[in-house]
């Protein structure tokens, strides 16, 4: 039996206990991840049923009693800035500039509980919820971003180790798991990661990315079932007629996705103004104004432009329904008011339901023998594009929304004309809105964002 110095059976205790302690941090910080990413997906899909019935509320009441699609737009909107303002700031708008902006803000160690916490997270779901059922033109999507984004950057404090993943890491597969459960499309909520919040993807990031991504989106599947947002779309075999109507959809989305992205820019871009200087100062009323708009268009079209558009959309998509030539324009109207408002809510919906309008148009009076459906995909996809300047994170929503993998190459096609054009009218959108959400040290100042929003010489 050899001899072994005390030593060096010390060494070998402590090297052992190490081991065993890095294998515990490790699986500590894997199950809390876990679990965290399991709450996030049943907590989006959760916000999904509440927002459903929100909105089916809405209907009902107007049903009831036609006053109500009055008095809703003007009351709801109104009571849903107060509490915005009042308790949940930062929880306004779409979610996802607050998202790209925690994650810039977390990368340069500073605060963003002012952007994602548990608290706006709340808030998010509540307010946004209930301004859905004052009929506001808002969707649930880019709230379950923020939403996601919040759960999972509270789980940093709960890792045994503060430094195993960084603050910024869990904030980015929070906002991809959002997307893919919102949307129930895995394959999305990746390439939105890369695409639209991370722009680059690195190895430390991806097992975490793709872990949380899979089980947010197992969890909202035990709740909501493995769906197709839109359902299952069948399209007979494409020709090579198909490349015209995606030259015209992508040209036409990308010009009229570029000026609604200018136009959400607008109180940033005249902050100074008198009519953004007096929302500064009566922010309820301001809302009132805005719900009164939102009301009227309602009535003008028929109620279609009312919610986030998805009932609509399917009854287009289905054939079920048709909607008046002007219904896009109304929509379009609609989400851009709602957006002034300032209550929680997200475009991604309804800027489908724009698509979706727009389309119908086409396919009625240019492509009647191209197939409505076609047609409406196409455009779906490109303004879409258009307006987040995601191509591929559009292409892929719409190819998985649809469950239709043959249109996938003329969706790209569409979607990275739409973005070209647009790209040269418009700046990013999301990132733009960002620089709202910076801290006022990060922040630029006032000439910059300025010359920011003339077109910048990107490539397509």
């Amino acid at each position: 039996m050899s001899y072994i110095a005390p030593q060096w059976r010390r060494r070998d205790r402590r090297l052992v206990l190490l081991h065993d302690l890095i294998n515990h941090f490790r699986w500590r910080t894997r199950l809390t991840l876990w679990l965290t990413a399991a709450l996030a997906g049943l907590v989006v899909a959760g916000f999904a049923v509440l927002s459903d019935q929100a909105q089916h509320a809405f209907l009902r009441l107007v049903a009831f009693n036609p006053l109500c699609a009055w008095l809703l737009p003007v009351v709801v909107p109104m009571l849903a800035v107060w509490l915005t303002r009042r308790y949940f700031p930062g929880s306004q708008g779409s979610g996802i500039p607050q998202a790209i902006a925690a994650i810039r803000l977390s990368s340069e160690r500073q605060p963003v509980h002012q952007l994602v916490s548990l608290r706006i997270a709340v808030g998010k779901i509540l307010v946004g919820c209930f301004g859905l059922l004052g009929g506001i033109s808002a969707g649930r999507e880019g709230p379950s971003v923020q939403v996601a984004a919040s759960i999972m950057h509270a789980a940093h404090r709960w890792l045994p180790h503060g430094r195993a993943i960084r603050p910024q890491d869990l904030i980015l597969a929070g906002s991809s798991a959002g997307i893919a459960a919102a949307f129930n499309t895995p394959l999305a909520g990746i390439v939105f990661a890369v695409e639209e919040m991370g722009r680059r993807l690195e190895s430390r990031t991806s097992g975490v990315l793709l872990s949380t991504i899979i089980l947010s989106g197992l969890m909202a599947i035990s709740l909501l079932g493995n769906y197709s947002y839109f359902g299952s779309l069948h399209i007979p075999a494409l020709s090579s007629a198909i490349v015209t109507p995606i030259i015209v959809c992508g040209i036409g989305c990308g010009l009229l996705g570029a000026l609604f992205s200018r136009a959400m820019l607008w109180p940033q871009r005249y902050a100074g103004s008198r009519l953004w200087r007096w929302r500064a100062v009566h922010p309820v009323r301001f809302a009132g104004l805005c719900g009164l708009l939102l009301a009227l268009m309602g009535w003008l079209s028929g109620g279609s432009s009312f919610g986030s558009g998805y009932a609509a959309t399917s009854h287009l998509i289905d054939g079920s329904a048709t909607l008046p030539w002007h219904a896009p324009l109304l929509r379009f109207g609609a989400t851009l008011v709602t957006y002034f408002m300032g209550v929680p809510g997200g475009i991604f919906a309804p800027s489908l339901a724009v698509g979706a309008g727009i389309g119908n148009d086409l396919a009625s009076w240019f492509f009647p023998l191209a197939g409505q459906h076609v047609i409406i995909a196409l455009c779906m996809a490109s303004f879409l594009a258009a307006v987040t300047q995601a191509p591929l994170t559009s292409a892929i929503i719409m190819m998985e929304m649809i469950d239709n993998h043959g249109m996938v190459i003329s969706l790209m096609a569409a979607c990275v004309l739409a973005r070209f054009i647009s790209a040269r009218i418009s700046p990013a959108l999301y990132h733009q809105l960002s620089e709202g959400f910076m801290s006022p040290p990060a922040r630029q100042d006032e000439r910059p964002v300025r010359a920011q929003i003339d077109p910048p010489p990107a490539g397509p």
